[in-house]
């Protein structure tokens, strides 16, 4: 059983987390709605896998099951039976969404009990059926969950994963040696066009991924015709052809963060068959080193980043300094201290992408309470208020947005809109840690700012999402190439070391007035402490 069953408990925990990437491939709208309840794989699927299926299933079940599951010798065929009834009962799963979360796990956990001895053979075709729907690289890159050997064992990586990584030695494969059963993607290289312009897979269709937030409507338009062109490459049956969508970026964290975005929003938009190239174009090049004149089009050595690695732009981080001149002769014995202290480093959106999920409790927003963590910022100790930079200080602790929505307070709308106490309203777009954008409103009153976030199904409701006292606020920074993405960071002095434990995201359309204005506002506050 060991081949079929993973043998150490770090092993068994990932396979949750395997099974959700593979609903997500399959299913998304399903995976989606899973997620949204905090509803993970494990609360319902470990008997299933533990017991492979024998905790469930009749014992004439059973027997027929693993006579099929032991001749194939294919310990990921578990992940397949599990996708298969699900599918079978999403439906059903549907029509619970007024239940509580146990009684939807409960009905998932026993899903695999109304199985029939005469229901295995097709039960197993199916799953069958989705395997070979599935990249190859979903067995390559996890075998070691089941004793094998792999030198590119990804799995410790599975918690933090958006959703399936594709090989990149299968994509080119695919391109190139294509077969009736085999799955064929359409690759979609989201890097900058000056990169794309250096070196491409022939059969690459090019979204630039920065479009999503920079420019909106042409960003909207690109991927009108990335459908387009998809529908057209399969109709035509040209080697561009694919159902299946893989999503390619630089493979540097800095620099696909935005690609994680879009992909984020495939997902959100429930597309299947959604994938990311493992590595990026640095993984595609190395690859093809020896052929890059065949296996690459419109490649030169002289703007390829990777050929020469001084081509590529690190962004430097730019702080203007906004504050009231007293403050910043008062706070300049610090600001040295902490210029030595903090050392840059590229924020990455995708390392907590899938946090949320997990994430069962409400952060608590320790910054306001001085009499627990530390002292508030005064005045005397205030770094600059508002700086221009990468978003890339050395720790922005957690997001708001990680708490679950059913513990939230709703609200209506238009009521906080008119509140007296409301100074300034500002329409924008929450982006949570996900990667998903949702609309919201930005409330800043004399001492405090909160974020409500829309109820898409409940409309003129919002979520108070975040309740920031602006004294806590310890940073306001903002992309060079986005200065419309907005970060508020949070924090405390502890032992004259800045701590950032909290921060918020933010898409303004009108961003230069609005933190001109919050931060005349914290200004203000500090100045009265």
């Amino acid at each position: 059983m060991t081949r079929f069953v993973p043998r150490d408990r770090s092993s068994y925990k990932k396979c949750f987390h395997l099974f959700r990437l593979l609903l997500m491939y399959h299913e998304p709208e399903l995976c989606n709605f899973l997620d949204t309840k905090r509803i993970s794989p494990e609360s319902y699927t470990k008997k299933w896998f533990a017991s492979v299926f024998a905790g469930n299933c009749d014992a004439d079940v059973v027997q027929s099951m693993w006579n099929v599951y032991f001749l194939q010798a294919d310990p990921f065929l578990i992940f397949f039976l599990g996708l298969v009834i699900l599918v079978n009962a999403k439906d059903h799963i549907f029509t619970l969404s007024g239940e509580g979360n146990q009684v939807i796990i409960d009905s998932l956990a026993n899903f695999p009990d109304q199985l029939e001895a005469e229901d295995v053979d097709d039960f197993c075709s199916l799953a069958q059926y989705y395997a070979s729907k599935t990249p190859q690289s979903f067995r390559r890159d996890y075998q070691s969950m089941f004793g094998g050997t792999n030198t590119k064992d990804r799995t410790n990586n599975l918690s933090h994963e958006l959703c399936l990584q594709v090989n990149v030695s299968e994509l080119v494969q695919s391109t190139s040696q294509a077969s009736a059963d085999s799955v064929t993607y359409f690759v979609v290289d989201c890097r900058p066009a000056e990169q794309y312009n250096s070196g491409h897979l022939p059969t690459a269709f090019h979204l630039d991924a920065n479009l999503m937030l920079q420019q909106p409507s042409e960003f909207a338009s690109a991927v009108k015709a990335l459908s387009a062109a998809q529908q057209q490459a399969v109709d035509a049956g040209s080697d561009a052809a694919g159902e299946h969508l893989c999503f390619m970026g630089s493979g540097r964290e800095e620099e696909d963060q935005y690609v994680h975005m879009v992909v984020a929003n495939f997902l959100q938009k429930k597309s299947q068959y959604v994938s990311i190239a493992s590595g990026g174009f640095d993984a595609l090049h190395k690859l093809l080193e020896k052929e890059l004149a065949t296996g690459l089009t419109g490649h030169s050595i002289t703007t390829c980043i990777v050929c020469r690695p001084e081509m590529a732009q690190s962004e430097e981080e730019l702080c203007e300094d906004m504050s009231q001149p007293t403050l910043a002769v008062k706070g300049a014995a610090f600001m040295g201290k902490l210029t030595s202290t903090l050392k840059s480093k590229s924020a990455t959106v995708k390392d907590k992408m899938i946090d949320f999920i997990k994430n069962e409790v409400s952060q608590e927003d320790r910054h306001v309470s001085s009499e627990v963590v530390g002292k508030r910022y005064k005045a005397s100790k205030m770094q600059p208020v508002f700086t221009i930079a990468d978003d890339d200080d050395d720790n922005d602790g957690s997001s708001s947005n990680l708490s679950d929505d059913d513990r939230r307070e709703v609200v209506n709308i238009e009521t906080w809109l008119k509140k007296p106490e409301v100074k300034y309203k500002f329409k924008c777009q929450e982006v949570r840690d996900n990667g998903f954008m949702s609309p919201c409103n930005l409330l800043t009153t004399d001492t405090h700012m909160y974020i409500l976030r829309d109820i898409p199904d409940r409309k003129g409701f919002a979520h108070i999402t975040a309740r920031r006292a602006l004294a806590s606020v310890a940073k306001i920074t903002s992309k060079k190439r986005c200065p419309e993405l907005i970060t508020f960071k949070y924090g405390f002095l502890e032992n004259d070391v800045l701590k950032l434990v909290s921060y918020d995201r933010l898409f303004i359309t009108n961003a230069g007035e609005a933190t001109k204005l919050i931060k005349q506002q914290i200004m203000t506050v500090i100045d009265s402490q």
